[in-house]
């Protein structure tokens, strides 16, 4: 590229930043801008375009065109040759604009005279601020330098945009991180807060896009690239023989900061006059528009891995490390991308609530959120370039909205629901002490699920009858090695301290799928859910089985003991699992120890094929519970981690529920033991109906016990049951609306 041109972009810059500095409002500036811009271009128009709301565009300033469509003339994302410039965050660079696809006339503008047409998006990290274009009369494209011009200009502009140098009457001059916005995720774990954004990755702000000394940029980002390229390869000296995949992952970093071609970019940005942060974000932005248009995961991947290099490096240009001197603001409400279960319950209890825009209902962050109690909405997409430290955020996690900065009368309506579900959680505690009998005499045996020793007072608090399930792989999860026998042994015992007596039900490790280790090789599965993992890892890998079985023994110290194995498909999974624990057991007895007062073995089904397992597997296992969230996405084909099919399945679809009726009827014949965990069993409803089927044993979330065991209580279950099999017999494929009807029709 020419000397000369490199010296009029960096012109056009400091002319670009000298104005900002000027006082007036945005759309002043605004005006500024574009006439500056179609002088250095030697182009008869510029005109910024930018987004009024999430679809559509605004001409916001010309030069060039009719002043009067200003704020007039509006288009949709993809709409005409600007629309489609934003739609797909790419330049179009065209010497006859009527031609092109998708072309739009606007009279209004007075553009008719004008052939040539070259516009940019005006984008920080992926997120779509508007378009800047240039139009010329003479049928002409513009050159590659004049593009690259171009979005470099674009980049200052995004920067200045989301300073706030732009900001005026109308939606699409509002300011930026000022307005109302509802984000519709999923629900990872149900509950609801208000609180203040603490956002776990603090976004970093480059105050100064224009760089005077070219020369001086260059050495600085060659210096940051250094200290970032020392960074990854001690990080590679750390996993050196340990974790794999980490170390993989750390390649790819290496390589990244290693690329010829990447730092060559960011200097060519430096010499157009950018400073090297703004090279390094416009990288970055270019990187995550990228993301947006690739559907290859691996290679999404590796975009994701210089997403988050690029963000190392400005950290240290910008010396904005992680901890930025931020307090915690009060009531803070976690917002990441996505969040690791070590640095999760590194912030513990503190969290009122977290909003992801990844993650899933079965990750570690949501497995952790469980167990803390935590209310967790995924799948908010953006949230993390829109929200701020310290902003106003209310998190619904039953319907799996977020309100970011919300408004008044909208805040008022989530206090009143908030206040209302306070006000039932006091009324179920006076219940807390008492039986969920119903008025037809039966009792139902409510129990709650755990994963941490924090959740162990919530037994007393919440009245459950003990813990029907107790998860053993987040103390494998959050750990950077395998635990050892010893430490599991002396959390086990004191699980079982903080019981009471209680029963507690230990399930095994339960990994694979999305739950895999740090310290575990990744197994590239198309199917996750469906493959290597629970038992199957367990029998495949019995080192691992064994040691956790004795830790189990060793930590019940003389005590009852339950034991649960999870995912069992087949009777002979549980045949050779059993004996694998009833062998460690005598193998504790050789060695002198201690060993359970009583030892029970259960398996949890969660695949329908255990459903017609011989009865043979019915009178060996000492319980069955069934896992319902898995039995249900199997039963159904519904992945439960997909939104767009796994809310369509009901608990309470007829043919789901003469499947259960199936196994209560198998466990009745074979006397054996049987209970329901998962999500449904802590919904009141769905709760009600199980315990019509003839399950007698609930395990739930803590906070669902009492409105589970209010419902029961005031129900005769005689009645219930009637009338399902009156609606299964009828055949009707659902029986909610039906339940909803005779409940309202009870004195509840």
């Amino acid at each position: 590229m020419p000397e000369r041109t490199e010296s009029e972009s960096r012109k056009l810059l400091r002319r670009l930043r000298d104005t900002m500095a000027e006082a007036g409002a945005g759309q002043e500036r605004l005006d500024r801008i574009t006439h500056l811009i179609a002088e250095s271009m030697q182009a008869e128009v510029c005109s910024i375009y930018l987004f009024r709301d999430d679809d559509t565009l605004e001409l916001c300033a010309t030069e060039g065109l009719k002043a009067e469509s200003v704020h007039k003339t509006r288009m949709k994302l993809g709409e005409g040759l600007v629309g489609r410039v934003a739609k797909s965050s790419t330049a179009i660079n065209t010497a006859n604009a009527p031609a092109e696809r998708g072309f739009r006339y606007m009279p209004e503008t007075g553009e008719e005279i004008f052939s040539s047409f070259l516009g940019v998006p005006i984008q920080r990290l992926g997120e779509k601020l508007g378009v800047l274009v240039v139009q010329s009369k003479e049928a002409r494209l513009f050159s590659d330098d004049e593009v690259y011009a171009l979005e470099v200009v674009a980049m200052v502009v995004a920067e200045m945009t989301e300073l706030g140098a732009f900001v005026g009457e109308g939606a699409a001059l509002s300011a930026l991180h000022q307005q109302p916005v509802l984000f519709r995720g999923g629900t990872g774990q149900e509950g609801t807060a208000e609180g203040h954004v603490w956002l776990h990755e603090p976004r970093v702000v480059v105050t100064n896009p224009v760089g005077d000394d070219p020369q001086k940029e260059v050495q600085r980002l060659g210096e940051a690239v250094d200290q970032l390229r020392l960074s990854v390869d001690a990080m590679l000296s750390m996993t050196e023989g340990q974790d794999k995949e980490q170390s993989q992952i750390l390649e790819a970093y290496r390589m990244f900061a290693n690329s010829r071609g990447w730092l060559r970019r960011m200097e060519e940005d430096i010499a157009r006059g950018l400073s090297a942060e703004a090279a390094v974000e416009k990288e970055q932005s270019a990187a995550r528009a990228r993301l947006e248009t690739v559907p290859d995961p691996y290679l999404r991947d590796r975009l994701h891995d210089l997403d988050d290099l690029s963000n190392r490096l400005l950290r240290i240009l910008t010396g904005q490390g992680s901890d930025t001197g931020a307090e915690m603001p009060d009531a803070p409400i976690l917002v990441a991308r996505n969040i690791g279960p070590a640095e999760l319950l590194d912030y513990g209890r503190k969290l009122r609530g977290i909003v992801l825009e990844e993650g899933s209902v079965g990750s570690h962050a949501a497995i952790v959120a469980r167990a803390l109690a935590i209310p967790l909405v995924i799948h908010a997409e953006r949230i993390t370039a829109e929200a701020l430290n310290g902003d106003h955020i209310l998190v619904d996690g039953d319907q799996g909205t977020v309100h970011l900065r919300p408004e008044e009368t909208v805040a008022g309506a989530f206090r009143e629901k908030i206040a209302m579900q306070a006000a039932a959680q006091s009324r179920y505690a006076s219940l807390r002490d008492l039986p969920a009998t119903t008025r037809c005499g039966t009792t139902i045996s409510l129990h709650m699920n755990a994963g941490l020793m924090g959740d162990l007072p919530s037994l007393a608090g919440s009245g459950a009858d003990g813990v029907g399930l107790f998860r053993t792989e987040l103390q494998f999860l959050i750990r950077t090695t395998v635990p050892k026998r010893s430490e599991l042994a002396a959390i086990y015992n004191n699980v079982l301290d903080a019981a009471k007596g209680k029963r507690v039900a230990f399930r095994t490790l339960d990994i694979g799928s999305d739950k895999v280790l740090p310290y575990m090789k990744r197994v590239d599965e198309p199917n996750p859910a469906m493959g290597w993992r629970a038992i199957r890892v367990g029998l495949d890998k019995p080192g691992i089985m064994r040691m956790q079985l004795q830790a189990l023994l060793r930590g019940a110290a003389g005590r009852p003991l339950t034991v649960m194995f999870p995912f069992v498909a087949e009777f002979d999974e549980f045949r050779i699992a059993r004996q694998m624990l009833l062998d460690e057991r005598e193998r504790e007895r050789q060695l002198g120890h201690k060993l359970p007062e009583t030892l029970e073995i259960g398996a949890m089904m969660e695949t329908p094929s255990l459903a017609y397992a011989p009865d043979a597997f019915f009178r060996m296992t000492d319980f069955i519970s069934i896992g319902g969230n898995d039995l249900k996405q199997f039963f159904f084909a519904a992945d439960r981690e997909n939104e767009q099919v796994r809310r369509r399945y009901d608990l309470l679809n007829t043919s789901f529920l003469r499947f259960i009726a199936n196994i209560v009827r198998r466990c009745e014949e074979n006397r054996t033991p049987l209970s329901f965990c998962g999500e449904d069993a802590g919904r009141p409803i769905e709760a009600l109906c199980l315990a019509a089927i003839g399950i007698a044993t609930l395990s739930m979330r803590p906070a669902s016990i009492g409105p589970v065991k209010h419902l029961i209580r005031n129900v005769d279950l005689s009645h219930l049951k009637e009338l399902i099999a009156t609606e299964c017999d009828a055949g009707n494929t659902n029986i909610r609306s039906a339940v909803m009807a005779w409940l309202s029709t009870q004195d509840i």
